[in-house]
């Protein structure tokens, strides 16, 4: 999993200053700011609409609407649950159900641990065999609740 820099505002000020040029600058400064922090810290949101010279709903919308961007730091370990139709053709609605309640955690949600973040994907090329998930980038194919919570348990050691 990759390390992210902690929160710094002059640091994301840095960041925005580099990317206000470009156009239509908003997703690409939020992916820069996500792609260095993990997250877009709240308080990027009054320094990315000043450089814009938008509202601060306008930017707090691009957040909130587009499934990628965090508003919150994720878990040590990012757990992607496919979601595609051929996976669910495969059972993978009742197992998803599974995998929430042994984590205690919904969907975008961390476990009370800070150990995992789960979200949905919609299609990781696995169709063949699904369910599928990837684990901080690994796939994983016939997926089954224990096989995630081995996963999980490796990538602790």
């Amino acid at each position: 999993m990759p390390r992210y820099e902690p929160w710094s505002a002059p640091r994301a000020a840095g960041i925005i200053a580099e990317h206000t040029h470009l156009e239509g600058a908003t997703l690409p400064i939020l992916h820069a700011l996500q792609e260095t922090f993990g997250y877009v810290d709240e308080g990027a949101v009054p320094l990315i609409a000043d450089a814009l010279n938008l509202s601060r709903a306008e930017i707090h919308g691009c957040i909130t609407f587009y499934h990628d961007f965090r508003a919150h730091p994720a878990g040590r370990h990012e757990v992607k649950l496919c979601r595609a139709e051929a996976c669910q053709a495969m059972g993978s609605d009742r197992l998803h159900a599974e995998i929430l309640s042994r984590l205690g955690t919904g969907w975008h949600g961390t476990t009370s641990d800070g150990n995992a973040t789960v979200e949905p994907v919609y299609c990781l090329g696995l169709c063949a065999n699904g369910p599928a998930a990837l684990v901080d980038g690994e796939p994983i194919a016939h997926l089954t609740a224990d096989a995630l919570d081995a996963a999980l348990s490796e990538a602790r050691a």
